[in-house]
Parts: structure tokens; C-alpha cells; sequence
């Protein structure tokens, strides 16, 4: 790379005539003041290359296909052109030109930014490798090439040239280079990695001091943030159009930092969905290549590393969306572990992108507010915690009806320290370590069938427990024995579990809820739902206590058997979700996640045969407690 400022000619042969007119009017915008200074020619050969410039613009404008926005754009040309024509200010030719290259690229679109945050290390290492020899190490145009160089290569870290450039406009130069001069294309580089040289190289003009207090500025104001909500915003712009905008020495310490930390603009969830794609098109690669069983890894991967981190964010934000993107992905592995077509395949990697995009601008910052951010904390933790505040009021009730309270502080030690579990899982989760995908719905599948087991045995207890006669001899006999140190600490052990598995899935979700911001919002939904499970709970004690004994145990071993068939089904699907498990779709049936239902041949057959055994053990107690009596 030998210089990114000096004239050229003709345009790069190959590349898109909008690109190279939007290149000229980067070039102008930036060396215009070069050539006219307070409406007065400075240098005759700079301001005839403006003139040349300005009429190439033009020219390559009018031979692009028609659109809506052609004419527009001819007389923005024009315009410009007669401001250069009339030897305009420096700040009106480059507001024109900068203008006129924005409604370019919009009227023929171009790519604008990178997929993900590019890789800086990559980048050091490429500009020390191709560009050092004429750039210099540190970018001031002194590299040991520069003599024999004319024009000379640009300095990148002279200030008053990069506070004109953005980061497309080095990317472009780098793809296409500049003819009649040393700077050669190097569109031989992936974009990944013209992305990663183009940051690089834009971050000499400002200094580590700078973008210091750049962090800063970017962690206290929101609006900032708001600002530069993805990649594209903050390759875009200038660093003196964003001076113009914030004022001085903001912009510069704000482009300081964001050109050093691309990532700082990344949402979570656009990186996230962007490790989605990438996985699914290599696990299609592979698949087309025979390699079967790399395409399923990759495919895995595909929802564990990239779509399941957003899946709580999502499903606060479009429950419906998150189900037929999870959907799909199951699919997709179920069509891969049958050899299916190639082509079906490809059509269902096809469909999954088209839901990673609307998934992607539904969790746009922009989509939040203040309502929706509400509503998802509100519902989220009311549907998560019913399931556990169920079982744990059946026990305090159960313990309550066979007076004894002694049992009591067990149950409530079980809740309270699961309660415990989770801040401390929230505190690890976000300070100590990172809870993998596949790690939480292994959580979540192994804690759901573990609860499931233990509450088909409490269910079919209760069940036998459901006759009147049966009950009193069960006091008179077993009571005191039955509730021993032992059970006291199972009951725990039961409360425990239940409750943590539901507050170990609501941590993640509240956890992508806070990063996309209305923090306020979301304390108040958590606040609602709160109060809502506790009004719930008096609701059933209340009612349990009215209840005559037989039919306390009768409608409890239903409500808990109940339970322990949605959590057999979540526990299989969870599994699935991890890649423990295969799938095997079945169309036929809804998913309806409140009921533990995927439409999976293994969910299904799990809950039927947890019904089975409940059934089973109902009618083997009911016999029990006949003869017992």
C-alpha cells in the first residue's frame, strides 16, 4: 500500500462505477482545501483535478441503470461541480460531496460495513506485512520506500487528512487503489480482512490518551450509544462531520475510542446472529461435501454459539419469532442426521438466514422500549416462576394439613437458598465466567427430568394419600417416621431444585434484557410479577386450607403430575437443544412451550411415558391404600 491520497486518472476497471464515484467524491471532500482557500486558487494543478473529479462524478453517475433517485443525484453533481466551479469554501464542497456519496449509496446499494467487529490484531499484522514499507510503522508517511515514491504516500497520522476520512473510504481504496500512483489494488485480501486494515490504519491520526477519555464519554451517555448503533453508523462518517455535530474534543475522543473498539458498536445480538450464519453456511459447505457429520457439528454450533446467547432477549421481545427460529434449527439437524437432499438442505439454511434477519431488527435497540421491556420482564418471570411456586406451596401446604410446621423452615431453606444460587450464578455469569449454550440447556434438561422423576413419585405419594381412611392411618402410622430428618432434607433437596432450575433460566433472560438498556423498566415488570406470584400463593394457601384433606391430596397429585409431564417434555427438548438428544420432528402437533409440548417424536414419547408411569402408580396406590384400609 503506497499512498491513499494521490491523483488517479481512470478508475479501477473492474470496480462498480458507484463505488469509484463515490471513491471521487471521498478524494474531493478530503483534498479539496488543498487546491482553493478563501475563494482564491492555492494550487492550479490541485484545482484542475477538482474540476476533472467533479466531471467524472457526474459522467459516471449518468451511466448507472435508472432509478427513482437518478435525477436527483445528476443535480447534486452538478451543484457540486458549479461550487467548485465558483471556488467555494472547503466546508461547502465537502458537505456537498459527503451528501451527494451518502444518496449514492443508498440509490445503488453497496456493502457498507462489516458482518462482525473486524479483527485489529489481523489488521496490525497485515498493514506491518503490505504497507509499513511505504506508510511507516507508525503511520506517518516515512516508511524506508517513501523517497523513491512521487507522489508520496499519505500520512495517516496527519490529523487534518483523517478528520476528512471515514473508515469506508479507506476501505474502498484499499479494494480498488489509486492508478497513477504506487498504491496498488488489494482486492486480493477477504473483505474481513480490507475491513480489519481499513480500523487499523484509521486510528493513527488519534492517540491512546484520547480515546481513554473516549471510553468514558462512550460509558456515561446513552445517547452516544444511541449514536453509533452498529458497524455502519461509525464507518460512514467523518470525524469532522461528527465535529460538527458533537463539538470538539468529544468527536475526537469519541472516534479515538471507537476505531481502536469497533466491537463497542456491535449489539450482542447482531455479533451473535452473525456466528448463526457463518456456522450454517459452513455446516451447508460441509453437507454438500460429503462430510456429514461436521455438517451436524457445525449446525449445533449454529444455535449454541450463535442464536441460543439471543434466544432470551428474543423471546422477551417476540416469543413467536424464537419459536420458528428454534424450530428450524431442530429441523435443519433432524434433515442432516437423515441424509437428506443437498438441495433441501440449502432451502432450509436459506429459510434460517431470512429468520436470523428479522430476528436481528427485532432485537435492534431501536425496538426497545420502555412498554415491551416491561411486559417481557412481567411475563417471563410470571411463567417461570408459577411452575416452582406450585410445587413449593403444594408442600408448604401438605405440611400445614399434617400440622406439622416443624418441616416448614426445610422448605422454605430449599426456596430461600435457591434464590441464593441464582444472584451468585448471576454474579459468576457476568463478572467470573461465561455460561455456554450448550451448558445452559444442559442445566435446565438435566434439572427438568431430575425434578420430573421426583415429582411423579410425590404425585403418585399423594395420590394414594387421596382417601380419607387412608390418611388417618397414614397419620397414626407413619406420619412421624415419614417426615424424619431424612425427608425434611429431601423436601429441600425438592424445593431446591425446582426453584433454581426456573430462577438459573430467568438470570439469562433478564440478563440479555438488561444489556439492550430501559433498566428501569424491567425492575418495575420484575416488581409486578412479584407481587402477582405472591398474591397466587396466598390465593392457594388460602384455598388449601378450606379444602377437606382427601381432596387437598387428590387435586395436588393431579397439579404435580401435571408438572412433571411439561417437565419431562422441556427436560428431552432442552437435551435436544444441547445436541444430547436427536430429533425427529413431528409436523403434526404445536409446540406449545407452557405444556412441555415440541413436536418431536422424543419430548412426546418422554411425556407419555412419564404419564404412563403416573397413570400406573395411581391406579397400583389406590389399591394399596384400598387394602391398607
Amino acid at each position: 500500500m503506497a499512498t491513499l491520497s494521490a491523483p488517479f486518472a481512470a478508475a479501477e476497471p473492474t470496480a462498480p462505477s458507484a463505488q469509484v464515484a463515490w471513491r471521487l467524491l471521498d478524494y474531493l471532500a478530503v483534498d479539496y482545501p488543498g487546491a482553493v482557500k478563501d475563494g482564491q486558487i492555492v494550487s492550479a494543478s490541485e484545482y484542475a483535478e477538482m474540476r476533472e473529479f467533479s466531471a467524472s462524478v457526474r459522467e459516471r453517475i449518468a451511466g448507472l441503470p435508472a432509478t427513482p433517485a437518478k435525477a436527483h443525484l445528476l443535480a447534486q453533481a452538478d451543484d457540486l461541480a458549479g461550487a467548485i466551479g465558483a471556488k467555494a469554501n472547503a466546508s461547502e464542497v465537502a458537505d456537498r460531496a459527503h451528501k451527494l456519496g451518502a444518496d449514492l449509496l443508498v440509490a445503488y446499494p453497496t456493502p457498507l460495513a462489516p458482518a462482525m467487529a473486524p479483527d485489529l490484531a489481523r489488521g496490525a499484522s497485515l498493514y506491518l506485512e503490505q504497507c509499513a514499507a511505504c506508510h511507516g510503522v507508525s503511520g506517518r508517511g516515512d516508511g524506508p520506500n517513501a523517497k523513491d515514491l512521487n507522489p508520496k504516500p499519505v500520512a495517516f497520522a496527519d490529523v487534518s487528512r483523517a478528520r476528512q476520512r471515514s473508515i469506508f473510504g479507506l476501505y474502498q481504496v484499499i479494494g480498488q487503489g489509486l492508478d497513477g500512483t504506487a498504491m496498488p489494488s488489494f482486492s486480493h485480501l477477504s473483505p474481513a480482512d480490507r475491513w480489519a486494515l481499513a480500523f487499523y490504519v484509521g486510528r493513527f491520526a488519534f492517540d491512546d490518551a484520547e480515546a481513554k477519555v473516549g471510553e468514558q464519554l462512550w460509558a456515561a451517555d446513552p445517547q452516544l450509544r444511541a449514536r453509533f448503533p452498529n458497524l455502519q453508523a461509525l464507518t460512514q462518517g467523518s470525524p469532522a462531520a461528527l465535529a460538527a455535530e458533537l463539538g470538539e474534543p468529544k468527536a475526537t475522543q469519541l472516534v479515538a475510542y471507537l476505531r481502536r473498539h469497533p466491537d463497542a458498536t456491535t449489539p450482542q445480538a447482531a455479533g451473535s446472529l452473525a456466528i448463526a450464519r457463518t456456522k450454517l453456511a459452513e455446516s451447508l459447505a460441509r453437507y454438500e461435501a460429503g462430510d456429514r457429520k461436521g455438517a451436524q457439528e457445525l449446525a449445533l454450533a449454529a444455535y449454541l454459539d450463535g442464536f441460543e446467547p439471543v434466544e432470551p432477549a428474543l423471546t422477551a421481545r417476540d416469543a413467536s419469532l424464537m419459536t420458528r427460529v428454534e424450530g428450524a434449527m431442530g429441523e435443519l439437524r433432524a434433515n442432516l442426521s437423515k441424509n437428506a437432499p443437498p438441495a433441501v438442505v440449502r432451502g432450509q439454511v436459506e429459510r434460517l438466514n431470512a429468520l436470523l434477519d428479522v430476528s436481528e431488527r427485532a432485537l435492534a435497540p431501536a425496538e426497545a422500549s420502555a412498554i415491551s421491556s416491561f411486559a417481557g420482564a412481567f411475563t417471563i418471570l410470571l411463567r417461570e416462576g408459577l411452575e416452582a411456586l406450585l410445587i413449593v406451596v403444594a408442600m408448604v401446604a401438605f405440611l400445614r394439613k399434617a400440622d406439622r410446621r416443624d418441616v416448614l423452615p426445610y422448605v422454605h431453606f430449599g426456596w430461600v437458598s435457591a434464590l441464593a444460587a441464582g444472584a451468585l450464578t448471576w454474579a459468576a455469569a457476568t463478572y467470573l465466567i461465561s455460561i455456554s449454550g450448550a451448558g445452559r440447556e444442559l442445566t435446565e434438561g438435566f434439572g427438568s427430568l431430575i425434578s420430573a422423576v421426583v415429582l411423579i413419585s410425590v404425585g403418585v405419594w399423594m395420590h394414594g394419600k387421596g382417601h380419607a381412611d387412608a390418611w388417618q392411618s397414614y397419620i397414626r402410622q407413619r406420619l412421624d417416621a415419614a417426615l424424619s430428618k431424612r425427608s425434611a432434607w429431601f423436601l429441600f433437596l425438592l424445593a431446591f431444585v425446582v426453584v433454581y432450575r426456573e430462577v438459573f433460566e430467568t438470570i439469562l433472560f433478564y440478563a440479555a434484557m438488561w444489556s439492550q438498556g430501559a433498566g428501569a423498566a424491567i425492575l418495575a415488570g420484575a416488581g409486578s410479577a412479584v407481587v402477582a406470584l405472591g398474591v397466587i400463593a396466598w390465593a392457594l394457601l388460602s384455598f388449601s386450607k378450606r379444602l377437606p384433606i382427601s381432596q387437598f391430596f387428590t387435586y395436588s397429585s393431579i397439579l404435580i403430575s401435571a408438572l412433571a409431564v411439561v417437565l419431562a417434555g422441556k427436560g428431552v427438548a432442552a437435551l435436544q437443544e444441547a445436541g444430547l438428544i436427536d430429533v425427529q420432528p413431528l409436523a403434526v402437533l404445536p409446540r406449545i412451550e407452557m405444556l412441555g409440548l415440541f413436536p418431536t417424536v422424543e419430548s412426546v414419547a418422554a411425556q407419555v411415558t412419564t404419564l404412563v408411569l403416573i397413570v400406573g402408580g395411581f391406579w397400583f396406590s389406590g389399591r394399596a391404600a384400598s387394602r391398607a384400609t
